[in-house]
């Protein structure tokens, strides 16, 4: 009997701060990403292309045709999932498997933020939040969890699950929002127009070979 009230009472420290906080964290530093994104891309796109040659060319055309309004969607998108793993969280006191496992995501992609960074040796979108937020409630709230016992063991296997649904919720949320947004005049225009960037850079760049 003392057990459990003593179980009930370590469960009771996992509290909105920690779970629901995820999904407030997660806004923070995707409010970065929304606001410098789309920009970003515009004017480091053929800077990427040179430096990073070995990267297919779809790639790079798919990343010029992303606008500030589908991005904006796939964003949305994006934060049904955080916000249901939040509250899953929530719901279960922190033992939610969806939860940790999307507290484990959030954490490696804030340390895919600062790799990308230290690969371009400058900025890139996400970059500031990550080490001033994402690490910093990643940690937090691990510790959180462990101290009330309720941490599942992180295995190797689970971070790489961890950072391969994060990819993929990713991919899932930019497909919605084309599929929502449409390609549109406007949109089209842009595409072009970065089509004929990256092409315009890659010809000058094998004239200067």
């Amino acid at each position: 009997m003392d057990n459990s009230s003593s179980g009930e009472k370590r469960s009771a420290e996992v509290g909105g701060a920690v779970t629901l906080g995820l999904l407030a964290a997660w806004a923070l530093h995707d409010a970065e990403e929304l606001a410098t994104m789309p920009g970003w891309w515009r004017r480091n796109l053929p800077l990427l292309r040179e430096r990073f040659p070995t990267v297919p060319e779809g790639v790079w055309r798919r990343a010029g045709a992303v606008d500030g309004r589908e991005f904006a969607v796939a964003v949305g998108a994006m934060a049904a999932v955080v916000a249901s793993a939040s509250v899953a969280g929530r719901l279960t006191g922190g033992r939610s498997a969806a939860y940790q496992t999307a507290l484990d995501a959030f954490g490696l992609h804030g340390l895919v933020h600062l790799t990308q960074a230290g690969l371009v040796r400058g900025y890139t979108p996400g970059s500031v939040t990550s080490p001033l937020i994402v690490l910093p409630f990643t940690l937090w709230a691990r510790h959180r969890l462990r101290r009330a016992g309720v941490l599942r063991p992180t295995r190797p296997r689970d971070l790489a699950l961890g950072l391969g649904l994060a990819g993929a919720a990713t991919v899932a949320a930019h497909t919605v929002a084309r599929r929502l947004t449409g390609p549109g005049p406007r949109k089209a225009a842009r595409t072009e127009e970065g089509r004929a960037r990256i092409d315009g850079s890659s010809g000058s760049g094998r004239e200067g070979r």
